[in-house]
């Protein structure tokens, strides 16, 4: 259960990084409101799945499921150019996400 919160947070994550980039510096009120309430499960589901998985594997993979997805997100609406190298070094993050999961020594 402590994989599924975490991933769940990954993603909630990425979406408070990308209303934090559409609020304008916390100006526009629905992404900012979009912001704190996504920060907050995000935050708050870290902290659950932390009570069993490791600290440095927790937080690699909400990272690197956050930053995968805000980046791919970026590209896919054209906020970010898309790019060959960019792609495969996002499934060099994912791939390097799941190894974390298989060597997480049973939790």
């Amino acid at each position: 259960m402590s994989w599924i919160v975490l991933i769940v947070s990954g993603v909630l994550e990425a979406v408070w990084a990308t209303a934090l980039g559409r609020s304008d510096g916390l100006t526009k009120l629905w992404p900012s409101v979009v912001f704190v309430g996504a920060l907050l499960l995000s935050m708050g589901g870290l902290a659950l799945a932390m009570r069993e998985i490791p600290t440095g594997t927790a937080y690699a993979v909400w990272v690197g499921i956050g930053a995968a997805l805000t980046v791919l997100y970026a590209m896919v609406f054209g906020a970010e150019p898309a790019s060959l190298a960019k792609v495969l070094l996002i499934l060099g993050l994912v791939g390097c996400i799941v190894g974390l999961k298989f060597v997480d020594g049973g939790h």
